[in-house]
């Protein structure tokens, strides 16, 4: 069902930990199912995110897309991160999705944007 890509992100997340010091942070519940994500963002002077954690519970695919996309964003600057499309979010899980796993896999993007807000 799942793609190994996405089973690997789920058991062995990089970047799921608590950070410090964050700049920017925003925590999102999926109250359809109880998915949790909190993302957490270091931006450096020059306005690009140096880092970037997350920490949460939820299923497979809330929590393997989370990590993937902020894998995604390290190391890119703020302005290019706000134009991050729902679109493209979806295209980092690389898997069919139904509507249903659709709000367990933007949880993650929607936590984003509220972030950098």
């Amino acid at each position: 069902m799942y793609s190994q890509i996405i089973l690997d992100y789920y058991n062995n997340p990089p970047n799921k930990e608590k950070m410090k010091k964050a700049t920017l942070s925003a925590a999102e519940a999926n109250t359809s199912c109880g998915d949790q994500i909190e993302i957490q963002l270091k931006i450096d002077n020059k306005k690009k995110i140096t880092e970037a954690k997350f920490t949460g519970t939820g299923c497979i695919i809330s929590q393997a897309s989370a990590s993937m996309l902020l894998e995604y964003i390290e190391n890119k600057p703020l302005k290019e991160v706000k134009q991050l499309t729902e679109e493209k979010a979806l295209q980092l899980i690389g898997i069919k999705l139904t509507p249903i796993r659709m709000k367990c896999a933007l949880l993650a993007w929607k936590t984003l944007k509220k972030a950098i807000a």
